[in-house]
């Protein structure tokens, strides 16, 4: 799916990332204490560390802001994952420290997940499936482990249930982070991550 095009009238690429990195993190901190809808493009500048006429010219709206936002959050989750993965894939051991490196990526960026979950709704109708899409690149990395996994013996497993099992891993590690408030009352970050691989490898390893 082709990527949204956020037009700037200024040329410098890397003046563009620069700015549009502030402003990413100017908008993630408004919209978890404001929502999408009530924090205005103003704030977002002054947030960011300029002026409203600067802030045009990097995007053309505060829709723009909040795709930059999503855009950013799932190809800094993916680059993430896929750095810790690319020399250990294959095995169950590999699966298990993919999952363990997943969440705690989860729990570094648990802010700009919530954003991204609770005001993805807002994007324009050309917008929403390409982020969405970004979810599912996410899971296809996990997909493609637990295919080294059976084809290496690791797993037996049916082709169906592969795409299922990669988004539920995806899923167990947002939950953190939406559920962090009552689930850090009884467990570390640690004690998390080992009891949900544990249902997770379990489920996968076990016949019932």
């Amino acid at each position: 799916m082709q990527k949204r095009t956020v037009h700037a009238s200024v040329k410098d690429e890397r003046l563009i990332k620069k700015r549009r990195d502030q402003m990413i993190k100017g908008a993630v901190t408004l919209f978890k204490q404001k929502g999408f809808h009530r924090t205005t493009t103003r704030e977002i500048a002054k947030a960011a560390g300029f002026s409203i006429g600067t802030l045009y010219e990097y995007i053309k709206s505060k829709e723009d802001i909040l795709y930059l936002v999503c855009d950013s959050i799932y190809d800094h989750v993916t680059e993430r994952l896929e750095e810790a993965i690319n020399s250990r894939a294959g095995s169950l051991q590999s699966l298990k420290q993919a999952i363990a490196h997943h969440f705690r990526v989860m729990d570094e960026m648990q802010d700009e997940v919530l954003v991204m979950y609770q005001e993805a709704k807002s994007l324009s109708k050309d917008a929403l499936p390409y982020v969405l899409n970004k979810e599912n690149d996410l899971a296809k990395v996990f997909e493609k482990m637990i295919i080294s996994c059976v084809e290496n013996g690791e797993l037996e497993i049916k082709e169906a249930e592969i795409p299922l099992i990669a988004h539920s891993i995806i899923v167990q590690g947002q939950m953190w982070g939406f559920r962090r408030w009552v689930l850090q009352k009884h467990y570390t970050l640690d004690e998390y991550i080992n009891i949900q691989t544990n249902l997770i490898l379990n489920g996968l390893t076990k016949k019932l």
